[in-house]
């Protein structure tokens, strides 16, 4: 397992990846080699994440106090833009976004608690598995909007997106400055 850090407390994880004529073979997930490498989180939820179009956004989402959670992405099939916004109050990159694009050919990102998380499908019929460490609760969700321009997220350029009416009405940055 080679371990990249691309932003502050998050990573790139490459697994080694077995090719022969028939196809490839990995180990997507071996809590001990997880924690051998640092990575202390107990996955305990897997979600799957299948979108029909791209320029299908998903988020910016987060879980709230207790409730928060750690997230290791795999993009099954597809490629997407993946986006996290640092959240936590004590961060010296509070407020800062970072992004990247993963495809099924890549490894997994892993985003600990104290992000908020969302991404853009860059193709259509795209699949995303993530797990996380702590199951869902729908007192504590929260999230930002997509286009919050104090963010100022570069997203693709797609004439059309696609969003739930949720995501589309989730607040701006400056109201996590006032819980």
């Amino acid at each position: 397992m080679i371990v990249d850090e691309i932003f502050p407390d998050v990573y790139i994880i490459k697994n080694k990846i077995h090719k022969d004529d028939r196809g490839t073979f990995q180990e997507t997930y071996n809590r001990d080699i997880f924690k051998s490498n640092g990575f202390e989180d107990d996955f305990i939820q897997d979600n799957l994440s299948f979108s029909k179009k791209r320029g299908t956004i998903r988020g910016l989402h987060f879980q709230k106090g207790e409730f928060a959670q750690s997230k290791l992405i795999y993009v099954l099939k597809g490629k997407i833009l993946d986006v996290f916004v640092d959240i936590r109050k004590t961060s010296n990159n509070f407020g800062k976004y970072f992004s990247i694009e993963i495809s099924s050919e890549d490894s997994f990102l892993y985003i600990p608690r104290g992000f908020a998380h969302g991404f853009c499908t860059l193709e259509d019929e795209t699949s995303v598995l993530y797990k996380v460490d702590n199951l869902y609760n729908k007192d504590h969700e929260s999230g930002l909007n997509w286009k919050d321009p104090n963010l100022k997220i570069k997203w693709p350029s797609f004439q059309q997106y696609y969003l739930s009416e949720k995501d589309k009405s989730l607040p701006f940055f400056e109201a996590l400055n006032k819980d």
